[in-house]
């Protein structure tokens, strides 16, 4: 054998360590993780409704609207990118509303 590695973390950084034979990322926490699922357009608006209902914060779910607008948009399947795109506007407006109303108190 050649040297020693080290052992993988359990948690950490999220980056696999030198040497390990672990994928370039790794999920540190699959129980958090949401799945999306953009194969139709009914698959992606019920991903949507899933994504407006789960409690994150309001970054996360962005994050996750925009993960699915570009892997559809790239993947070929604009109507998925566009259903995305709108969820992500009306989030986006739901939030600067609820913003301004908690600076004005």
């Amino acid at each position: 054998m050649s040297k020693s590695l080290k052992k993988d973390p359990k948690v950490g950084t999220g980056k696999k360590p030198k040497g390990s034979g672990r994928r370039l990322y790794t999920d540190e926490n699959p129980k958090d993780t949401v799945r999306i699922k953009y194969a139709t357009p009914a698959d992606a608006r019920a991903t949507v409704a899933k994504v407006r209902r789960i409690n994150k914060p309001y970054a996360r779910k962005i994050q996750i609207l925009t993960v699915m607008e570009q892997r559809s948009k790239f993947g070929g399947k604009p109507e998925q990118a566009r259903i995305a795109k709108k969820a992500k506007e009306s989030l986006k407006k739901k939030h600067d509303g609820t913003k301004k109303k908690s600076k004005k108190s």
